[in-house]
């Protein structure tokens, strides 16, 4: 009877035992089913498909810490029996801190405490890049952030190219992994950014890019919102490396381009995808194609294999896809269709921007570049890929107006953020730099609206009602008065010299809030009793610095909206000055003053020209006597490369020239020239003799060689012509003279 019980209770331990396996197994594949459904939602989710290449997460666990070419796509667990549970589980943690890094979890603040420098590691011996990485790096090592001092270094980037991570690409690096991680300062990617434009290969096209990024920013073109990390990515366009260095060709809209419709509504032409990722949309698009204002065309004519795969429609698309221009497709439209191609995204999308044609984006999923800063629904139509037959008539149903604004937004965007790769790189690092600098960050009307984030620096200030580019859209004026800045290099030996003269006519006008000499003489500064006695306060600061440039550093006590900057040989009445400043009044974001000079181009030389011909034509007024706003004072400091300040100051010479040329940078409009007054050239030419710099043989020369420097670093030329000449009311005019509100102008 015992022998019976003991029997069955080991046969009941050994079913217990056998019951809690089953039941092990049960909630493992219930878990299984569980993630494989949340795979499912994910990809449900408006926007999203399921393709591949969401899912590097869980079909490639252990892909970013293989070494290059050990990967097997059909097999992607196959590794675990050469790492221990150890190392996996660091793998897991590794790839779990790494997808949800934030700045203020993955990167050192303190590395910035004295300022935003960047660091760009030194090739490898043996190593080349490509010409679009070259021009990456170019572009940072030229900008102001860059430092040679490791130290120093707030954000680096790795010399290594990291473009292309297709392993099909001739451009593809091997071994990355092991060359990042013997970088002394790596620490695991912490404080370094990578620049990205393609990731994957045939056929999956997935975004792994061989290698573990660890806590890095990455810089990635074609990115999916799954796997972008939102305040700590920076999505950025595709481009070709035949995109420009610097400055960048310009857009296509012309200023009265009306009406705003084109000879088309909507087009594309590209390739047709067989089979596999893109080819869903691509392979539809016949279906709005009416070969009347919407030209879809597509080819599949590409590829070593096409015929292999070709369709009925091939032949009939391919004959139909040579009859038409891309470009005279691409200008003559008003909406461009920019469907995925193999990636999230394409070429395509920077030229509708360029051409005026405003993007229809087909690539659900995609996060747009600069996604961060820029208001894409100013700018571009952002359609579903599964709504493709929707897309004729909500083009259809924006009306003539929206058109033209949008097409007007998408020039802004070209030539502030895309037109070069310079603009591309200093935009991402602009951003970054807001991130880490968020009490002092721009605002989205600071990117989105002209000048643009790059000519803004939010360290002048963070209130947009303090720059003159946002008077007009926040309906705010500049103030009434204005402070009289005057480079003063002669020493002060009498009553009677220019300098005296002029400060008492400045200090007539009812404007004036204040005067400042700036003493940059080599002599003693003069005794208070020389200075002549006036209504307005006069501060002397001595030049510890005695420089060219230093005219226009932005002194603390300078509070005023508007500068009067001031040569002290220049002659000037107080109605002159008065009526100057109700100029600037009306266009306080450009120089308003009274000297103008011209530059043209020299085809003989092939180089740009200085000519100081008085002509019906200018593109500069010099700052001897011109008003402007007391933010170029700042700009022209800290945004200008020490290069430029350095040749001026070396030269003695051109820095009037160069705060022209960043001003119509900024603006992308000319001066303004007030009342001809040929009195002020004639003087300067009998003062000559003696003490102005416009009688040294070599003035002349050094300011052409300026001229190509300048637009040298600005990649194109700013200046613009205008004939525009303002004057008093009644100026001329034979009335009375009670009438007259400038009276003194005219006997000038």
């Amino acid at each position: 009877m015992q022998a019976k019980k003991r029997y069955l209770l080991v046969s009941l331990g050994a079913c217990l035992l056998l019951v809690a396996y089953l039941w092990g197994l049960q909630i493992g594949e219930f878990h299984n089913q569980n993630h494989h459904q949340h795979i499912y939602r994910v990809a449900q989710r408006p926007g999203l498909r399921l393709h591949r290449q969401h899912w590097p997460e869980w079909t490639h666990p252990l892909s970013p810490y293989l070494e290059d070419g050990e990967q097997e796509q059909d097999s992607p667990l196959l590794h675990h029996q050469h790492t221990s549970p150890r190392e996996r589980r660091e793998i897991r943690n590794n790839i779990y801190k790494s997808r949800r890094c934030r700045m203020d979890t993955c990167f050192d603040f303190r590395r910035c405490q004295r300022g935003f420098k960047v660091y760009v590691y030194p090739l490898p011996k043996g190593e080349k890049v490509s010409e679009s990485y070259q021009k990456i790096l170019t572009a940072v090592e030229d900008s102001r952030f860059h430092t040679t001092d490791v130290n120093q270094a707030c954000l680096f980037v790795l010399g290594i190219d990291t473009l292309d991570r297709d392993q099909l690409s001739g451009q593809y690096v091997h071994n990355v992994k092991a060359k990042i991680q013997s970088l002394p300062t790596w620490n695991d990617g912490r404080n370094h950014l990578i620049f990205n434009l393609y990731s994957g290969t045939w056929p999956d096209y997935t975004e792994e890019l061989g290698f573990d990024i660890g806590q890095a920013i990455l810089a990635k073109a074609s990115i999916d919102m799954d796997n972008f990390r939102p305040h700590f990515d920076v999505s950025i366009p595709l481009f070709s490396k035949d995109h420009s260095q610097k400055g960048g060709d310009k857009g296509y809209l012309t200023l009265n381009n009306v009406p705003p419709s084109r000879k088309y509504l909507l087009v594309f032409k590209g390739k047709r995808y067989l089979t596999g990722i893109g080819s869903e949309t691509r392979n539809a698009l016949y279906h709005i194609h009416n070969g009347e204002d919407i030209i879809l065309l597509t080819t599949c004519k590409h590829g070593k294999d096409w015929e292999k795969h070709k369709d009925t429609r091939c032949d009939r698309e391919n004959e139909e896809y040579s009859k038409f221009d891309y470009q005279e497709l691409l200008h003559n439209s008003s909406f461009c269709l920019v469907p995925r191609g193999r990636r999230l995204g394409s070429f395509r999308f920077l030229e509708a921007l360029q051409a005026a044609c405003i993007p229809v984006l087909l690539s659900n999923g995609w996060e747009l570049p600069f996604s961060e800063i820029i208001d894409w629904s100013k700018a571009a139509i952002i359609g579903d890929e599964r709504l493709l037959l929707q897309v004729p008539s909500i083009t259809r149903s924006v009306d003539h107006d929206k058109i033209l604004a949008l097409r007007q937004q998408t020039q802004f965007l070209w030539d502030a953020y895309f037109s070069s790769v310079a603009k591309i790189v200093l935009t991402t690092l602009e951003i970054i730099q807001d991130r880490i600098n968020s009490h002092i960050s721009r605002n989205k009307l600071m990117w989105n609206s002209l000048p643009g984030g790059l000519y803004v620096l939010p360290q002048f200030s963070t209130d947009a009602a303090v720059f003159p580019f946002y008077y007009s859209s926040l309906g705010k004026s500049p103030s009434q008065e204005f402070t009289a800045v005057i480079q003063a290099v002669t020493p002060l030996q009498s009553q009677l010299q220019p300098l005296v003269k002029l400060i008492i006519a400045v200090a007539k006008s009812k404007f004036c809030a204040q005067i400042i000499v700036l003493w940059n003489c080599d002599k003693p500064l003069p005794s208070k009793n020389k200075w002549p006695s006036t209504a307005v306060p006069i501060t002397v600061i001595e030049g510890e610095r005695k420089t060219m440039s230093s005219r226009f550093f932005p002194h603390d006590v300078i509070l005023t909206d508007a500068v009067l900057s001031l040569d002290e040989d220049s002659v000037l009445s107080t109605n002159e000055v008065d009526f100057a400043f109700f100029v600037w009044h009306s266009f306080p974001d450009r120089i308003v003053g009274y000297p103008a000079r011209s530059h043209y181009w020299d085809s003989s030389k092939s180089r740009w020209g200085y000519t100081s011909k008085w002509t019906n034509e200018y593109s500069m007024v010099l700052t001897g006597a011109a008003f402007y706003h007391r933010y170029y004072h700042y700009l022209y400091t800290h945004y200008l490369p020490p290069s430029l300040l350095t040749m001026v100051d070396r030269m003695s010479n051109c820095e009037d020239i160069l705060m022209n040329f960043l001003v119509s940078a900024v603006t992308k409009l000319p001066p303004i020239k007030v009342t001809q007054k040929k009195q002020y050239k004639e003087t300067m030419m009998q003062q000559g003799s003696k003490t102005s710099r416009w009688a040294d043989p070599d003035h002349f020369a050094q300011r052409q060689t300026c001229m190509n420097s300048f637009s040298g670093w600005f990649g194109f030329m700013p200046l613009l012509h205008s004939q525009m000449r303002l004057d008093p009311v009644l100026f001329k005019d034979q009335v009375s003279i009670l009438r007259k509100k400038y009276r003194d102008i005219e006997r000038l």
